[in-house]
């Protein structure tokens, strides 16, 4: 009787065992809200995102969802550990366009933010493969990482560019301005937003009298058109033409959210157990650093006092057809 008794015990305690562990189960499965289909893309591999910047840009957003501040289907991140060249004309795909409604995840190409040398004083310059150095100083030229909330469009005209024989373009730009809080909060200050990776360079005059662009002396600037979607930025987020015109259109007049890893406390990070930074980088690069705007505005106001710029010259008439 008292062996049986014993059994009925163990067998209870077992059972209430089995169900505390089933309902701890399903409490660990419950709190990561993360849908399966978006799940499926986390990894560290190229065109993947890393577990630590889903986990941050998807919190960003839904915080400004529940704000009432963004109504918008789809949201970003950018992961700037990560390579941006990947060498033999490939390019690294490190910045993403989530929209979960319609389970669509995309992984694209961005540019990094240069830095700078201050030739004899500092230098905070980044290479193009690689970021290195981080910052949120004025002139730094360089990416800072944390939350972005998308803010209005400005569509500028840079110049024109040949395409044919006699036949012109106009490059028309469209930039995006970014909003930030915490380190990234003079985002506005420092111009900081997304564009197309595209300019022109080698500026000259064409007279044009008929252009609706043309001065008051009736010259139109023209220049060389350059696509540099595989280069650095001056610290904003560049993208190829054609996917900038979709992230453009996305959130005109549609604020969302951007996540940019890494942040301050990442980069101190670096080396502790459980840090997260892409390995290939990290082995190119060493030990990265971040340079904030406290210490390192008064380097560049300073260097800009002693190495003033040369007077800004006129742009040279072309020559040539």
């Amino acid at each position: 009787m008292r062996l049986k008794s014993l059994a009925v015990f163990v067998f209870g305690l077992l059972a209430i065992a089995g169900i505390t562990l089933t309902m701890s189960a399903r409490s660990f499965a419950a709190s990561s809200d993360i849908p399966a289909w978006l799940q499926a893309h986390v990894g560290n591999d190229d065109g993947e995102i890393s577990q630590v910047v889903l986990e941050r840009a998807r919190a960003l957003y839904l915080k400004k969802v529940a704000q009432g501040a963004v109504h918008n289907g789809c949201y970003f991140a950018m992961d700037a550990t990560r390579p941006g060249d990947l060498g033999n004309g490939v390019l690294g795909r490190r910045y993403y366009v989530i929209c979960e409604a319609k389970q669509s995840f995309r992984a694209i190409s961005s540019g990094h933010g240069g830095g700078r040398n201050l030739k004899g004083v500092v230098d905070f310059s980044n290479g193009k493969r690689c970021a290195k150095n981080f910052g949120n100083a004025l002139d730094s030229s360089l990416t800072t990482g944390g939350a972005y909330m998308t803010g209005e469009a400005k569509t500028s005209f840079k110049g024109f560019y040949r395409i044919g024989a006699k036949k012109d373009q106009a490059l028309l730009r469209t930039f995006i301005q970014f909003d930030g809080e915490g380190e990234t909060a003079n985002a506005r200050q420092r111009v900081i937003g997304g564009h197309a990776a595209r300019l022109l360079r080698g500026m000259c005059l064409r007279k044009n009298p008929n252009s609706s662009y043309a001065d008051h002396d009736g010259f139109v600037p023209y220049g060389k058109l350059v696509d540099y979607a595989g280069g650095r930025s001056n610290g904003c987020t560049s993208w190829s033409p054609s996917d900038a015109d979709q992230i453009i259109s996305m959130v005109k007049g549609n604020p969302t959210t951007l996540y940019i890893y890494p942040e301050s406390r990442d980069i101190t990070a670096v080396g502790k157990s459980g840090a997260y930074w892409n390995a290939s980088c990290l082995k190119e690069i060493g030990k990265p650093k971040f340079w904030p705007r406290k210490s390192l505005e008064p380097i560049i106001a300073q260097y800009a006092k002693d190495n003033p710029p040369p007077p800004p010259q006129p742009l040279p008439i072309c020559t040539g057809p």
